[in-house]
């Protein structure tokens, strides 16, 4: 009996998550979660000093007309 080929797809899938993929550790982990947040809150402050100064620029521009 032929087996379905989803059923085949999984044992393959199954099998190299298993054994053919490399794992980090929780030190890994730890380091990358880390870097992730200290580029996260990086990345917001640069943001919310360019939306503060657009913001600025455009009270300016527009306070000039009335």
């Amino acid at each position: 009996m032929k087996k379905l080929k989803l059923l085949t797809d999984l044992e393959e899938s199954y099998t190299e998550l298993r054994y053919k993929t490399s794992w980090p550790t929780k030190g890994q982990l730890i380091k990358s979660g880390i870097i992730v947040l200290i580029a996260s809150i990086i990345i917001s402050l640069i943001i919310l000093v360019m939306d503060q100064v657009i913001n600025n620029l455009m009270h300016f521009i527009y306070g000039l007309g009335s």
